[in-house]
């Protein structure tokens, strides 16, 4: 069965237009209430709402709230924190049900909410159409007895940074680095600070002054510009750039240069198999993973598991074959010892461990292998259309991926997010992939 609503990380689009309005957050809130109640008994069911920093997150919240409520639910309220602490809260808090109100990285405008189970990982593609059937069949709200309740947690910041700190290795210290941390404007602007400065590093903090609508904008993994010219300006060991929900990272070096999460996962890979920590030596990634990675992690007899994009894919394959590490290119690194779903904090703090324990600076362990070049095109088109199902697109694709056979490789994909066709290539020959990128975004451009 398609979803109708969810794409690869929960619901997500331009809020206050459809789906993303105020009405489908209540069924939302209706339906996933039920869903968590199908027990009918009297038992206590809980349900753990954190959200980034937009304005329009007010009205999801509250719209979440009254629907959630109105089937049983007592819901409680986090605040502004990361996707990561959702994920981590959840089952801490002996809830039966996560959500986080956030498009990540996308910009103010947009919003989203995505689902965490009681297990703290991200619900299945099953449950997720079980609830859209609730939301299109209607749910049948509580007695008036059974309403719940919702209150306010104070304090779940701070459970969250004094887990993301236990990571750390023990009596290990940040004395003496002085480190960049543009938090986007969103939801980690004072746990991310906050961390780093407890664990004695010389903190510079960009991306701290929310105001509802500046989340990403010019800042952030997406937007690195600023944070980079900040790390040169003032003379810092490292820079740290999360997203708006602080579920990705992206590095930049003491000389600005800004390493994406395949440098970072190989790091991470080559030093937790040195340490054992490497499950069945294997990383899993998705196939936007370069293949440069893929041949670092074969000259070092590890392997690399490919999954299609998504970090809940990631995650669902890592717990499907026990692998503890694992990540995307744009920057979720997921640690399954660790937690639930990608936090790039936690995985920023595995990189200065290995800056402290090295003594190398950062622009050594950032590069750890070479990349094959790589090209990327996003094209947009109109809601509605299907621009991959025209005849002209599939013979394009046909065609591009017959001059790239031995020499490299296309990958196309719409987006789970946004309404964008992604056209991704690889090869040695940067001519021969800038042609066959171009071919087929020009198809699918005259197709959209």
């Amino acid at each position: 069965m398609t979803r109708k609503f969810f794409g690869t990380d929960g619901i997500r689009g331009r809020a206050n237009t459809a789906p993303m309005t105020a009405d489908l957050a209540l069924r939302l809130g209706q339906a996933a209430g039920r869903y968590f109640r199908r027990d009918g008994g009297s038992a206590v069911h809980r349900v753990v709402i954190g959200k980034d920093t937009r304005l329009s997150g007010y009205m999801f919240e509250t719209a979440l709230t009254a629907g959630l409520t109105s089937a049983g639910m007592n819901v409680l309220l986090l605040g502004p924190v990361p996707t990561p602490a959702v994920g981590l809260l959840t089952p801490s808090m002996r809830a039966d049900l996560g959500i986080m109100i956030s498009a990540s990285h996308n910009p103010a405008e947009d919003n989203g909410i995505k689902f965490f189970g009681p297990d703290g990982f991200k619900l299945s593609d099953a449950a997720e159409i079980e609830i859209e059937a609730l939301m299109e069949a209607g749910v049948d709200p509580a007695p008036a007895s059974g309403i719940g309740r919702a209150q306010r947690i104070d304090d779940g910041r701070f459970r969250y940074v004094e887990r993301v700190k236990s990571t750390f290795p023990q009596g290990m210290r940040l004395d003496g680095l002085k480190i960049v941390v543009d938090c986007a404007n969103g939801a980690a602007y004072r746990a991310a600070p906050e961390v780093l400065w407890e664990l004695g590093a010389d903190v510079v903090a960009l991306g701290t002054a929310p105001d509802g609508a500046n989340i990403n904008a010019g800042c952030g993994s997406t937007q690195p510009q600023a944070a980079a010219e900040a790390v040169v300006a003032q003379g810092a060991d490292v820079g740290i750039c999360l997203d708006g929900d602080a579920d990705r990272i992206v590095l930049i070096d003491e000389t600005g240069t800004v390493a994406d999460g395949d440098q970072l996962m190989a790091l991470m890979a080559a030093r937790w198999a040195e340490e054992g920590r490497l499950a069945d030596g294997t990383l899993v990634a998705t196939v936007m993973s370069n293949l440069g990675l893929e041949r670092f992690l074969a000259g070092r007899g590890l392997r690399l598991e490919r999954t299609r994009v998504g970090d809940r894919y990631v995650v669902e394959a890592m717990r499907a074959g026990g692998w503890t590490l694992g990540g995307e290119q744009s920057g979720h690194i997921v640690m399954t010892d660790h937690a639930t779903t990608g936090d790039g904090l936690m995985a920023g703090l595995q990189f200065l461990a290995e800056m402290v324990r090295s003594g190398q600076p950062a622009s050594r362990l950032a590069r750890q292998f070479e990349p094959v070049p790589q090209l990327l095109r996003n094209v947009r088109y109109a809601t509605g259309q299907a621009p991959l199902e025209a005849a002209a697109v599939r013979d394009a694709i046909a065609a591009a991926e017959a001059r790239l056979t031995g020499q490299g490789r296309l990958l196309i994909r719409p987006s789970g997010t946004e309404p964008l066709i992604r056209v991704m290539a690889e090869a040695e020959d940067e001519a021969l992939m800038a042609e066959v990128v171009a071919e087929v975004v020009a198809a699918v451009e005259h197709a959209a």
